[in-house]
């Protein structure tokens, strides 16, 4: 009966997708237990390429069960257009997915929030999406948000409704100078999707306990990654919720000793969208080959990710914080053209080596990388499905990566289909 997680190790984009996919095939439930339409998981299955940001990627894999959790914000719209897709794609999404009363809708209102903060920033801006996210968390943590349970009560959803424009109309027409929003539009769109949205909410918690007990097999998804998380990433550019593995636990109510296994997913390399540090990056010939070759641009949002060598500190924080038991290593193909190799093994600060991170994250706007460097393998790589076929030189740059992230290395991606995968024991 385990309850295994999956969480992202660097700052998101790792190919988590892919991973989610293929261990679903031994999973009976698939939960997303944080984010919102702001993450982007890519599952390219048969040459056939599926782009989901919240339905978990499990829906992928017939007969599975599919959960959103309350700690996930979700955008109707974005959801409805995704469940279209699906369906054009000949996946069949009624009767397989749920999603949790407790989960927060996005409205517009909070995408027009997420907007003008953003440009009132101007160079101090994060990096977001626009997607409202952000926005739609805030809300919630100061009880003005709607949940999806007010949407079967008319009376308290047009009191939460009045109430939450109340707020944002002041900010909107004082602070960022823009016009006034109409309760009464709000609420004629809020009425239009309600209906659809009733059929797909149902108790997850309910539905989870009583598959635990049953000795059913559970996969908590992640969005992002640790280094995003709100407590536990580069504050202030981080996303709005808990990317880490005790996420899965507050965003779905499962108990912490339920959880069997943590599975990090990791780059071969690093990346990072938006704003903040980022130790490692590559602003020359090198970062651009590795973009282009790893077709490194978001799934969301189409944007260019800033690409860097393996971050081993990133690594070794993220198995600490996470309680990493195995890692999937993702895009090794990707580095076939590149020689020489290098991986960061320590920062430079202030004149001091440091091997760690500590809660002190503004040491990584400081950080000079220590870098050790090895020879690429300069062959194909992609597609390969045994450990032992990889070149030497591949071998010995995954046994390094091991070590630097202090957790065992189980699982690698050689390529985007789900048939390109060395899994355990290949």
């Amino acid at each position: 009966m385990p309850v295994n997680i999956i969480v992202g190790m660097q700052w998101g984009d790792e190919g988590k997708g892919k991973i989610v996919d293929i261990l679903s095939e031994d999973h009976d439930i698939i939960a997303r237990y944080q984010g919102g339409a702001n993450a982007g998981h890519t599952v390219v299955i048969n040459g056939v390429k599926f782009v989901l940001h919240l339905i978990p990627s499990g829906i992928l894999r017939e007969g599975k069960t599919c959960l959103i959790g309350s700690g996930v914000v979700v955008d109707p719209q974005s959801l409805f257009s995704e469940m279209e897709l699906l369906e054009k794609g000949g996946v069949r999404t009624e009767g397989r997915l749920i999603i949790s009363p407790r989960a927060h809708c996005i409205l517009p209102v909070h995408k027009d929030m997420d907007k003008a903060n953003e440009s009132r920033k101007g160079q101090k801006k994060i990096g977001t999406t626009g997607k409202g996210i952000g926005p739609s968390y805030a809300d919630k943590t100061a009880r003005i948000g709607i949940p999806m349970f007010y949407l079967s009560d008319e009376r308290k959803l047009e009191s939460a409704v009045r109430s939450l424009l109340e707020v944002k109309n002041s900010l909107l027409t004082g602070f960022y100078s823009q016009k006034r929003l109409d309760p009464e539009g709000l609420l004629a769109e809020i009425r239009g999707f309600a209906k659809r949205l009733a059929p797909l909410i149902g108790d997850t918690r309910t539905v989870l306990r009583d598959a635990m007990n049953a000795g059913k097999n559970i996969l908590c998804e992640g969005a992002q990654g640790t280094m995003l998380d709100l407590d536990h990433g580069t504050y202030p550019y981080v996303t709005s919720s808990y990317t880490v593995s005790g996420g899965a636990c507050v965003g779905l109510g499962i108990p912490p000793r339920r959880i069997d296994k943590v599975i990090g997913v990791a780059k071969a390399y690093t990346t990072r969208v938006g704003e903040g540090p980022f130790p490692t990056e590559l602003s020359d010939s090198v970062g651009a080959k590795i973009r282009e070759d790893g077709a490194e641009f978001g799934a969301t949002t189409g944007r260019a990710r800033r690409c860097g060598w393996f971050d081993g500190p990133v690594a070794r924080y993220a198995t600490e914080i996470n309680g990493v038991d195995e890692i999937a290593l993702t895009k090794l193909d990707v580095l076939d053209g590149l020689d020489p190799l290098n991986v960061c093994v320590a920062y430079k600060v202030g004149g001091k080596t440091v091997e760690r991170i500590n809660d002190d994250l503004s040491i990584l706007e400081r950080a000079e990388p220590v870098y050790r460097q090895f020879d690429g393998w300069k062959c194909k790589t992609a597609g390969t499905t045994e450990f032992a076929k990889l070149p030497e030189n591949a071998k010995r740059y995954v046994g390094f990566l091991q070590e630097q992230s202090g957790a065992k290395i189980g699982i690698i991606s050689t390529g985007q289909g789900r048939e390109s995968t060395i899994l355990p024991g290949k």
